[in-house]
């Protein structure tokens, strides 16, 4: 079947090699790689969350459980979305998935019919796209830029709206972005939803990992948009759990029960000893959540002050744990993704551009804050002796 494509269905878009392969494939042939690319932390489970999993299969979580989740855990999850200023939920509500990223494609295929449009903020996680495409449904990319911090505003959106609209999603915080959509402004996305009649996918698996003054507003704790709202979150982000593949989807039980089928047919249900470390991880000391924010704080300040140094501009990264910073601001006469390969093959640093994510320009790139602060500085030093080796051959370049 080499070189044949007539076998695959129309749905599989066929492209090169995805720059994040080749990528790994340059940082497979060299040592010491600092990798700020990808979104998995490198801080390991909390311990007392990793126990309850090993209790669990002794006690013989072993076997498929209810469809959508063990009660338990969605009661848990129901408690923690209420706790922290959600929408009100029974269990019935919540669908328990193998991960978020299976989450976006359950309610996509549930959601969606051919020429429907989803919209989405550009850039942003880019499954959604995805999702979208393999429902047959068109998605309509929102452009974001440095004048609002990358930021989705109501007034951005409005202008694409057409009647075929159907589904918004909202990434609050953005990944890839870092930036936190202000309480204001998602209650006039929530306005603009209801006037339009749009279901909102509300992405918040980020939102226990906010900076500063900045505070995540749950869409569907606001008037009218309970039923419009589907809360999309996980355990892989705050309590570093991304191996165990836990994430959920909470929303009007005329949508959740067809969802629910649907995520049965995918995976019949998530893995059981990963439920019960989720339920421990909700119900257990909460203190490690916090200490890892404080961590990737510490991360923030050592990223953005290298990129102070080497005067290269970014948004302010408000939550999640990613800085998106301008490599147009250097004026190096390349674009985005030529420097990443070029800081991963001389500068051994591994960071991906914000083409990935959608981007309209070739400017910007994310760096991950999932290494440990003195690496950190290590990779902001070999950053700038690659920075300095670019201007040193466009000088003799222009002699």
């Amino acid at each position: 079947m080499t070189g044949n494509t007539s076998r695959l269905a129309k749905r599989v878009k066929l492209a090169d090699a995805h720059l994040i392969t080749r990528m790994l494939e340059i940082a497979d042939g060299l040592d010491d790689v600092i990798k700020l690319g990808r979104g998995d932390p490198d801080l390991d489970t909390p311990a007392h969350i990793v126990t309850a999993g090993q209790q669990a299969l002794a006690n013989g979580a072993t076997h498929y459980t209810h469809p959508q989740g063990i009660a338990p855990l969605r009661e848990a999850i129901a408690r923690n979305i209420a706790a922290f200023g959600g929408a009100d939920y029974a269990p019935d509500e919540i669908i328990v998935t193998p991960g978020g990223q299976q989450a976006m494609f359950i309610i996509a295929l549930t959601l969606l019919d051919p020429g429907d449009e989803m919209i989405v903020p550009c850039p942003g996680y880019n499954p959604y796209g995805q999702a979208a495409e393999l429902s047959d449904a068109d998605v309509v990319k929102i452009p974001m830029g440095m004048e609002t911090n990358f930021t989705l505003t109501a007034a951005m959106i409005e202008p694409h709206l057409t009647p075929r609209s159907k589904v918004l999603v909202l990434i609050n915080p953005n990944n890839p972005t870092g930036s936190v959509t202000p309480p204001d402004e998602v209650r006039k996305i929530a306005e603009l939803a209801r006037k339009h009649d749009l279901i909102v996918i509300s992405d918040e698996i980020y939102a226990r990992l906010v900076f500063g003054n900045h505070r995540v507003q749950p869409v569907a704790a606001l008037p009218g948009m309970r039923e419009r709202t589907i809360t999309l979150s996980g355990f892989s982000k705050a309590y570093a759990m991304t191996g165990w593949r836990v994430g959920y989807i909470a929303g009007p039980r005329e949508l959740i029960v067809p969802m629910s089928e649907i995520n049965h047919a995918f995976a019949i249900s998530t893995a059981a000893v990963s439920q019960h470390a989720a339920l421990a991880a909700l119900t257990g000391p909460q203190d490690c959540v916090e200490e890892m924010r404080q961590i990737y704080e510490g991360r923030r300040r050592a990223i953005c002050a290298g990129l102070d140094a080497m005067g290269m501009t970014y948004a302010e990264p408000q939550g999640a744990f990613y800085v998106y910073a301008n490599v147009a601001s250097l004026d190096l006469g390349i674009g985005a993704g030529a420097f990443c390969e070029r800081l991963l093959a001389e500068g051994r640093v591994m960071i991906y551009p914000g083409t990935i994510y959608g981007d309209h320009t070739d400017d910007f790139v994310r760096m991950s804050m999932t290494q440990p602060v003195d690496r950190i500085r290590i990779a902001m030093q070999r950053m700038a002796a690659v920075v300095a080796g670019i201007r040193a051959e466009r000088l003799q370049d222009a002699g």
